[in-house]
């Protein structure tokens, strides 16, 4: 299996809606390691790494995102795994 990072930016109404702890919340669940953080210009960013396929299921979750939220842009690269990640932080 192949380990995969993946560094995704997501814009929309995605601050102050709990999009944050619901990335956690799916990262956690598929095992995925990394972060997420609020940028100062209102978006997401989101760092994970894991296996290929669980990333790929975790990428599609984000594009739908919680209820609550409006995405209007999603904008994802695919880079080499760093393995510097023990577990999914929120910042």
């Amino acid at each position: 299996m192949k380990k995969v990072r993946l560094e995704a930016k997501i814009s929309g109404i995605v601050q102050g809606v709990g999009f944050r702890y619901f990335a956690r919340h799916y990262a956690i669940r598929l095992g995925l390691t990394g972060f997420v953080e609020n940028l100062e210009d209102g978006s997401v960013f989101v760092v994970v790494e894991g296996e290929e396929s669980d990333v790929e299921q975790f990428l599609s979750i984000l594009k739908k995102g919680p209820s609550s939220a409006k995405i209007s842009k999603v904008e994802f690269q695919y880079k080499e795994p760093k393995n510097e990640f023990l577990d999914f932080e929120v910042y």
